[in-house]
């Protein structure tokens, strides 16, 4: 499939091209307000539960939509999402990870970017309890890697019922994404996400005392280090070597059967070169790289606006497959 080096994407405003401006503009200033989401409170296999936001028009066609690290549906570029496929007749289940709904989960484990069960669970109770004939899947950063492992994962026996998938600003290589979070000019997004991390943990070992030691937790200054002490042994790695070498999207590509749209900013500054799997591309049947040279890492404004080209992009793509299918 092809890789879509001059994408159309014109940025925001003239000067916003920066990477860090077009990701943390929208993230402070962009509001969305009135979405009428009805939420659904689900079983997992092991335990615990996961809450569904639903907004439903009575369509046959369902958008499922996975958020970023330490995200929640109520994130500006989900609502955006879900309003966006909403207008165009769609019902839309956007759907939190495990703790990141306003209610601590029940079990030890978080989450994470190689975790894909829950995701699995999210579609399999979809399928089984509603009449959707056709679902795609939207995925931002750590939602967009979560839903690139899983179809990887599941090749040929993904459900008949996914026809396309569109994510965006994937750290395709954790190990590469957790490098460039190192850096002096990352240093508010370090920041941002440990502080939201560690204080998970601590509600973690206010659950599970003996299970989790937060010993000199706030000391930690690293993704490295967080997800040595942390990430790793709550969720059955060795280190944080083994939980970065296994759980990278792009170990899974080459199994991809649905067809996947990646947009990856060139001036993300999340991403390092790893992330931008060209060669893949190019040579798997079902995956196309599109990398626009702004956007920023979740950004993509459009100037005068009230959506994303993120949207507006997810859109275009899926809704073809969509029609696609409809003629067969």
């Amino acid at each position: 499939m092809p890789v879509i080096s001059r994408s159309p994407y014109g940025n925001f405003f003239s000067w916003f091209r920066n990477g860090h401006l077009e990701t943390i503009y929208p993230s402070v200033f962009r509001k969305i307000k009135g979405l009428p989401y009805e939420r659904e409170r689900i079983d997992t296999p092991d335990g615990d539960f996961l809450d569904l936001d639903w907004v439903q028009t009575g369509s046959n066609k369902l958008i499922i939509v996975s958020h970023g690290l330490e995200g929640n549906t109520t994130r500006h570029y989900i609502k955006s999402c879900v309003r966006y496929f909403h207008q165009k007749g769609y019902d839309v289940l956007a759907w939190n990870y495990r703790s990141c709904s306003g209610e601590i989960n029940r079990t030890l484990r978080l989450y994470h970017h190689g975790v894909t069960d829950d995701l699995e669970t999210v579609i399999q109770h979809t399928i089984s309890t509603r009449r959707y004939k056709r679902i795609g899947l939207v995925g931002y950063s750590m939602g967009g890697s979560t839903t690139l492992k899983y179809l990887g994962e599941n090749g040929v026996n993904v459900p008949k019922h996914i026809v396309a998938a569109a994510v965006f600003s994937v750290p395709c290589n954790l190990w590469d994404s957790a490098h460039q979070l190192t850096f002096r000019k990352n240093t508010f997004y370090r920041k941002r996400f440990l502080k939201k991390l560690i204080q998970k943990v601590k509600q973690k070992h206010a659950q599970f005392p003996d299970a989790v030691n937060i010993s000199a937790i706030d000391r930690i200054k690293s993704f490295g280090l967080f997800d040595e002490r942390y990430t790793a042994p709550l969720h059955g790695f060795r280190n944080a070597r083994h939980f970065y070498s296994t759980s990278s999207s792009d170990l899974h590509y080459h199994s991809i059967t649905v067809p996947s749209l990646i947009v990856n900013a060139l001036n993300d500054p999340l991403l390092g070169e790893k992330c931008y799997p060209y060669e893949t591309c190019q040579n798997s049947k079902t995956l196309t790289l599109e990398t626009p040279r702004c956007g920023g890492h979740v950004g993509f404004g459009l100037r005068g606006k009230n959506y994303s080209w993120m949207d507006q992009r997810a859109f275009e793509y899926i809704d073809r497959y969509m029609q696609e299918w409809s003629l067969h």
